[in-house]
């Protein structure tokens, strides 16, 4: 007999079978719950509060997560909880995922409007070329130039059904590699021709629907990644998929997600999901397998070669909720963790078309850098974590409504002064946040130059559970009730990142022999270009010095790469283009790679990428 779970406040029941972990249960009725770790009792972010029922501790070592206070309230881990009965929960605020502050725009430029489907009149009924050696069906397109596209049989027994229309309109894609005819309708339906680019991010999920005849983007959409209970590092998810239940799985959600924003997008806008006739993905290479349901496991492996052709596919046969005969094309990747996001950013920052020497940055739960100009394209990649998107520490959290995104401490009384996210008090730390108050704390001397806090500068420096803690908050001015902190723990875990991903940039320069005043523009991609104080993010370490260099925030260099290439075939030859040539440096097997980390390790870092900071 199926057992029941409800989870307040929400409001939402679930179905369970004795013995099922609650963190499975909860993912599969759709509830939304922080787990960085995939479930494995290692983060400590999936809590809930026990109301009532039957339940069985799978392991009390991640107890240590919990304070004393939140034992005797009831506090679990949901990964660490078994169901035995019919259960109440609790899920409280911090181990909520509201609707996140999303960064979605894709603003470029075409020269030239190409997309890759386009829909015709059939000039007259179908008939069969019978003057070749081997019958082949063909069809008359007004207007139409060029190769004379394919098409299956169940095209042609379709045209044959509305053969009686006076007009019947015949839609044409060139993904593929070759003009076929992918769909047939009755009347005129030329002017019903809609793209999709879609942003696959490791955390959230971007969309946009695009008229194909205009190149206006004429809805936005974006959601979390349902993916992310199942850990969120990329390295726990290819873990997960290692077995073929896990791969279809997280195939499955990932397509619900993106239809979830789909569904969203057409119900504002009116388009028919059938006359979305193209689709565009931009995605790091692991999300790429994942979508197009390809094992990642290899991916694991250090310098393994990947393919760095665009991957097709048949909408239908992912699952996408639009016109099931259109072409999915995925950006191509570079290697295993530089993917068709990174080629994406690279069109949108147009760097591949410059004289000048360009960096480009992309910090997400993996960091992409690359140096390069219209001659060559020199890449790495960095395990950065999600340090720089409010994860991987105590409060932190992501871009929503309570999300502290903004610090600045009084060098008088060593008091945070804090800005947040929405009209509403502090419930956590943003990826911004935690980029100014660390750089503040270094400033004002709570932190010294290796990223430890120094005891006795202020009562708000103290001793916690997890060793010394600021106290950014105290717990009367937060939503969340208890004292907003940074523990040193989190501060390791923040320089460590900060480490890895400037130890990326120096390691590559080091091997171009460029120093820091050869830069000439430093372009900016993804939410952490978009919303971090560019002269902390310096102070702290995140990336060396560039005295001569402009700075250009792109935005989702992901999504416009999508736009570029639905809109343009000329971009989607770019794209390979750019893939093929981009030399790529795995850190994982490079001996330079820990000198330079370890010389990141400290604020700011090594004197000769910080001049100005001595």
């Amino acid at each position: 007999m199926a057992l029941k779970v409800y989870f307040k406040p929400i409001n939402v029941e679930a179905e369970s079978k004795r013995g099922d972990v609650l963190l499975d249960v909860m993912r599969e009725a759709g509830v939304r719950i922080e787990s960085l770790c995939g479930g494995r009792g290692q983060c400590g972010k999936c809590r809930v509060i026990h109301e009532s029922g039957d339940i069985e501790k799978i392991s009390r070592t991640p107890d240590k997560f919990l304070s004393h206070a939140e034992l005797d309230e009831g506090y679990h881990l949901a990964c660490m909880v078994r169901v035995l009965s019919d259960c109440v929960f609790t899920i409280p605020t911090e181990s909520r995922i509201d609707r996140p502050k999303i960064l979605i725009s894709a603003s470029l430029v075409l020269d030239e409007k190409d997309p890759g489907t386009r829909k015709y009149l059939v000039d007259s009924s179908p008939f069969v070329d019978t003057d070749l050696l081997i019958p082949r069906k063909r069809i008359r397109l007004m207007d139409y130039t060029g190769m004379q596209p394919r098409m299956g049989d169940d095209i042609f027994d379709k045209l044959q059904l509305f053969s009686n229309e006076t007009l019947i309109t015949a839609t044409v894609s060139r993904t593929n590699g070759f003009p076929e005819v992918i769909d047939i309708e009755p009347g005129d339906r030329t002017s019903h021709n809609y793209g999709l680019a879609i942003d696959i991010g490791t955390t959230t999920i971007v969309g946009a629907i695009v008229n194909l005849l205009t190149g206006e983007i004429i809805a936005r959409g974006s959601e979390m990644n349902r993916q992310i209970t199942y850990g969120e590092e990329l390295i726990t998810r290819i873990s997960f998929s290692r077995d073929p239940e896990g791969l279809e799985k997280l195939q499955r959600i990932v397509v619900d997600t993106i239809n979830d924003v789909i569904q969203t997008m057409t119900s504002e806008t009116g388009v028919s999901p059938e006359d979305i006739t193209d689709v565009c993905a931009g995605g790091n290479t692991v999300m790429n397998h994942l979508f197009m349901s390809i094992d990642p496991t290899y991916l694991e492996m250090a310098n393994i070669e990947v393919s760095r052709a665009p991957i097709i596919r048949r909408a239908g046969e992912l699952g996408l909720q639009v016109n099931p005969r259109a072409y999915v094309y995925c950006l191509p990747n570079v290697s295993r963790f530089l993917g068709g996001d990174a080629v994406g950013d690279i069109i949108a920052s147009n760097m591949h078309k410059q004289e000048e020497l360009g960096l480009m940055v992309d910090l997400g739960t993996n960091g992409e850098i690359i140096f390069g100009n219209k001659d060559w394209l020199f890449s790495s990649s960095c395990a950065s974590g999600p340090a720089f998107e409010g994860e991987g520490v105590r409060h932190g959290m992501r871009g929503a409504r309570g999300g502290i995104d903004h610090v600045k401490i009084d060098p008088g009384n060593l008091r945070a002064e804090v800005t947040v996210i929405g009209d509403s008090r502090p419930k956590g730390i943003v990826g911004s946040g935690l980029i100014d108050l660390v750089a503040e704390m270094f400033c004002v001397g709570i932190l010294d130059f290796v990223g430890k806090m120094v005891p006795g500068r202020t009562p708000l420096v103290r001793e916690g559970k997890w060793g010394l803690e600021y106290v950014v908050v105290p717990a009367e001015e937060t939503e969340i009730g208890q004292d907003i902190v940074i523990t040193q723990a989190d501060l390791d875990y923040v320089i460590d990142s900060k480490a890895a991903a400037c130890g990326a940039v120096t390691v590559l320069m080091k091997k171009l022999k460029i120093g820091i005043e050869d830069v000439r523009h430093l372009y900016l991609a993804g939410a952490f270009g978009n919303y971090t104080d560019m002269v902390n993010a310096t102070r702290l370490g995140i990336f060396p010095e560039l005295p001569n260099s402009e700075i250009h925030p792109i935005g989702n260099g992901s999504l416009s790469g999508a736009y570029a290439t639905l809109m343009s075939m000329e971009k989607r030859r770019e794209a390979r283009d750019i893939a093929e040539k981009t030399v790529y440096i795995d850190l994982l097997v490079d001996v330079e790679f820990m000198e330079e980390y370890s010389r990141a390790l400290y604020i700011p870092g090594a004197k000769e990428y910080f001049p100005s900071f001595g």
